[in-house]
């Protein structure tokens, strides 16, 4: 078949967005993803901080619930705007027990050389495309949490030194990372004071600063990227978080537009 050149026609990026937001405890992972518009939570660690309400998808245990989850929320009626899924850390295990499970596996290393990893990733691609479902047919912006892990990386360039990743299999890893439009890194200000303890040393000693901030590009010591030519990094003050990053997401528009029709 032949391709004919003056069909072409120009792109842009109109779907709302898939995020992955991560970091260390305690620093408002999941506050921030519920600040996204008319939220529901796929709550699988009962992760949920004090002073949040937001509607929940209930327990969930089994795979199967998991899949039936999300296909309520594309062929049933709701005003939902906003799917959060946390965390992808058990959402991870649950697909492990899953695969195990079918397999009659005592554990995921049971399938030898690393297949039961790949076998989990490939359930967990399923997944993936049912939220993209929900991306692009019910116009809702997907939002994963994922907790940090610090772990060594092998640069070809500079050496071997720590940086702060997303705590799934380099597999499972790899099928997020590719997927989302932004990754989104959560930490605080640290700085590193010298204190005299006598006899000629000093001690090190790390004090937070503070400020918290939302980091959307990747630096040698954490993971990040994003899509939308955000800034490196974004103050994160409580219940403005969205608020900064809206400008930057596709499809918000829509969606603010939608809720005031409601």
């Amino acid at each position: 078949m032949a391709f004919d050149l003056s069909n072409l026609k120009t792109t842009a990026s109109v779907h709302p967005p898939r995020v992955l937001i991560y970091g260390p405890p305690g620093l408002g992972k999941t506050s921030l993803a519920a600040e996204f518009p008319s939220p529901v939570i796929m709550n699988l660690e009962d992760g949920v901080p004090n002073g949040v309400e937001i509607m929940s998808l209930g327990d969930l245990e089994e795979w199967s619930e998991v899949m039936a989850a999300l296909t309520a929320l594309f062929t049933q009626d709701h005003d939902f705007k906003t799917l959060i899924v946390d965390s992808l850390d058990r959402l991870e295990a649950m697909a492990q027990r899953h695969v195990c499970k079918e397999n009659k596996w005592a554990s995921i290393e049971d399938a030898g050389y690393g297949k039961g990893y790949v076998i989990a990733a490939d359930t967990l691609q399923k997944f993936l495309s049912a939220c993209n479902w929900l991306r692009t047919k019910r116009g809702m912006n997907i939002v994963y949490i994922a907790h940090s892990a610090i772990g060594r990386f092998d640069d070809p360039q500079s050496g071997a030194y720590s940086k702060y990743d997303i705590r799934l299999h380099k597999h499972v890893n790899g099928l997020f990372e590719d997927d989302v439009d932004a990754i989104l890194f959560i930490n605080q200000d640290v700085s590193v004071q010298a204190e005299d303890v006598g006899f000629g040393k000093a001690v090190k000693r790390a004090e937070g600063g503070g400020w918290r901030w939302i980091y959307t590009e990747a630096r040698p010591s954490f993971t990040a990227k994003n899509r939308y030519g955000m800034p490196a990094r974004v103050k994160y003050d409580k219940g403005k978080g969205y608020e900064a990053l809206r400008p930057y997401l596709p499809g918000q528009d829509l969606v603010a537009a939608k809720e005031e029709a409601a």
